[in-house]
């Protein structure tokens, strides 16, 4: 964009927008660090895939691909973990709290990514006639939770992986599979270096909510409406807020089916969002959101710095997660807890599962889709059990009974608090 004589460049995000008084000078060409611009009207010369050979490889280095990478490698598995972004844990995408218990199961806390300790939990209930708010606390000397600093979070499960034998790739995105019949053989992925075949006894889907790995590989994974959370959510500076509390609002005409969040990150800062039931809302949660904080003195006097937009599975995993050579975790398998829309621990907690069984399966022989059942056996005798019961109370309860004491008492058992 710098050395264009004309102005005709534009950086849109991640995309470069070329007007019309482009006079096709092609300085622009030898100012690409990455060689990706070509001259108008030519094409990239046809060479031949580079093909390599993995026994798994990765797609998605959030915490559930991390976690499966750092798992098959540190038993001894060739791995490639893939991430299709320049900065493994940027665009945040998560309102970013965790249970202390659940984190403590796959890493010690540390305070170079934990952004808040929370003790507090504070659920507010809004009806017609009037607003009553139940609060929890815990003994001093322990948590309930941490609110994390996924940029930094995420990048450390990527380095552990990397520690345990992993080879990590940034801005390498997955372009399709390598099919024998129904059995999944590799990946064709495209990065700085070009287009590769990339050969793998298994192929381990984290690409999160908008996973294509899944349909590649013949699984459905299609999201019901009335399963589908719509969020919204600021980053918010220069807030007076308790810096040891969680805030959950369960409100119809705030966040319709859903609820809205306060999750402090320290020195002022907190975390403001919404989620809505895709089916129920006629305003966007952005809307929802900004009228939210503008009736609240305290969050409107912020100011933010991030906005991030996004949908969240609530439903249930679909009926097969595993096929042959192919597994699904975290938000690509729809393993996201159904009353809250937390997702990091069950997706650190089905990245273990999966590596622990593609490695297995690997070491015998076998990547067979019966072989491969048992990540899928193992969740559904695990965190699927917890997760099942969530959803069917949350089946319960329809929307409009949604803001009711009981439902309140159901999710603040749920979020860690009590009513």
């Amino acid at each position: 964009m710098s050395v264009c004589p004309v102005n005709a460049l534009d950086l849109r995000e991640t995309r470069l927008i070329v007007a019309e008084t482009c006079i096709e000078c092609n300085l622009c060409l030898s100012a690409c660090p990455m060689g990706a611009l070509i001259p108008a009207g030519e094409c990239l010369p046809a060479e031949p895939p580079i093909r390599e050979s993995y026994d798994i490889v990765v797609i998605g280095a959030g915490p559930g691909g991390a976690l499966a990478a750092r798992e098959a490698a540190s038993l001894g598995c060739s791995v490639l973990l893939l991430e299709k972004r320049q900065e493994i844990g940027s665009p945040v995408r998560c309102a970013e709290g965790i249970a202390s218990e659940s984190l403590a199961r796959f890493i010690a806390p540390d305070a170079v990514w934990i952004s808040a300790e929370i003790r507090r939990v504070s659920i507010a209930l809004a009806t017609r006639e009037q607003e009553k708010t139940w609060a929890s606390q815990v003994p001093s000397e322990q948590h309930v939770g941490y609110v994390l600093e996924r940029r930094v979070f995420d990048r450390v499960l990527a380095e552990q992986a990397a520690r345990a034998g992993a080879r990590v790739e940034v801005k390498t995105a997955a372009l399709g599979l390598l099919l024998d019949g129904d059995a999944v053989k590799g990946v064709v992925a495209e990065g700085p270096c070009g287009r590769r075949e990339i050969a793998a006894r298994v192929v381990i889907g984290a690409d999160g909510i908008e996973s294509r790995v899944g349909a590649w590989c013949g699984l459905d994974t299609t999201l019901p409406l009335g399963d589908h959370m719509a969020c919204a959510q600021f980053l918010l500076s220069g807030i007076d807020v308790d810096p040891q509390c969680t805030y959950y609002y369960l409100d119809a005409e705030v966040a319709p089916g859903g609820y809205a969040w306060v999750f402090p990150k320290g020195e002022g800062r907190a975390n403001v969002g919404l989620g809505v039931e895709a089916s129920l809302s006629t305003h966007s949660p952005l809307d929802l959101l900004t009228r939210f904080i503008e009736q609240r003195s305290w969050l409107a006097q912020g100011s933010p710095v991030t906005l991030i937009a996004g949908g969240v599975p609530v439903g249930l995993p679909p009926a097969r997660i595993v096929t042959h050579g192919c597994m699904l975790v975290g938000d690509a398998a729809r393993q996201v807890d159904p009353l809250t829309g937390g997702g990091i621990a069950n997706a650190m907690a089905a990245g273990v599962l999966a590596g622990r069984v593609a490695a297995e399966a690997v070491a015998a022989g076998d990547v067979s889709q019966h072989a491969l059942q048992r990540y899928e056996q193992a969740w559904n005798a695990g965190p699927g059990r917890q997760m099942l019961r969530n959803y069917r109370l949350r089946q319960r309860f329809p929307s409009g009974e949604r803001m009711s004491e009981r439902f309140a008492g159901v999710f603040a058992m749920a979020v860690g608090g009590a009513k």
